[in-house]
Order: C-alpha cells, then structure tokens, then sequence
C-alpha cells in the first residue's frame, strides 16, 4: 500500500501558517487519498483565524486544535486574508467559488 502524503504547512505572507491535510486518515472528503477534495482538515494554525472558527474541534483552543471538513473555499479566503500563500503545499482542492 502507497503511504499517504504529508503537505507541507502552509505559509502566508503575514507569518500566520496551518497545516492542511487530506487523505483516507483526515477529516476530508472525499476520503481517500487522492482527492480532488472539497473538505480538509486544518491543524494547529498559528493564530485565531476568523474564517477556520466554526470548524474547530476545541473552540477554546484555536491554536492547538484540529479543524475537520474545512470547505477549500474557506481555504482559499483563510489564506487571501492572510496576504496570500508564500510556502508549503494544498491538497488537489474542489472550488467552488470564482
């Protein structure tokens, strides 16, 4: 069996960074691991992102938490308002915004 892909964690132009992730092991979907995915999960992001908030599995904590089925567009706005992605990698995502 092909062992499942570890992505890089995401780096944004503001220093904020997460990990995101997908694969028959994480909160995504499809749950596989190849993907496309419209859902993803986020781990342990740097600071308090207002877009990941109602995703969190322990609210309270919202840097040491995980955050499961993540649409790829809240991704995509997450990492906008953060000045735009500068290193790390993204799961082959579903838009679904233009």
């Amino acid at each position: 069996m092909k062992a499942k892909k570890n992505y890089a964690t995401v780096k944004c132009a503001d220093g904020f960074s997460m990990s995101v992730q997908a694969s028959r092991t994480h909160y995504c979907n499809p749950q596989n691991d190849r993907g496309p995915y419209d859902c993803v999960e986020v781990g342990f992001p740097s600071s308090y992102d207002f877009y990941l908030r109602n995703y969190a599995e322990d609210p309270g904590d919202p840097t040491g938490t995980v955050y499961g089925y993540v649409p790829a567009d809240t991704i995509s706005m997450c990492i906008d308002a953060h000045g735009g992605m500068v290193e790390g990698e993204l799961p082959p995502l579903i838009k679904t915004e233009t």
